[in-house]
């Protein structure tokens, strides 16, 4: 599960407030394999380096307020 959410960032650039949910829901349970922990570590390098951005939690609230009004 973490490394196809992994993927997907790395495809799109861009980490999105819910797959970071799910990521920590997985590693809460330890539902996790020995792959997905490189694959967090892939993920926390790309982040580090600009190569992925993190969905800002504010940015969408902001989005959200904006097509309310």
């Amino acid at each position: 599960m973490i490394s196809t959410l992994v993927n997907s960032a790395l495809q799109t650039g861009c980490l999105s407030v819910a797959s970071e949910s799910l990521i920590r829901q997985v590693m809460e349970t330890a539902g996790y394999q020995a792959s997905d922990l490189e694959a967090l570590k892939i993920l926390d390098e790309a982040i580090n380096s600009g190569q992925i951005q993190r969905e800002a939690r504010s940015a969408r609230i902001r989005v959200s307020l904006k097509s309310s009004l």
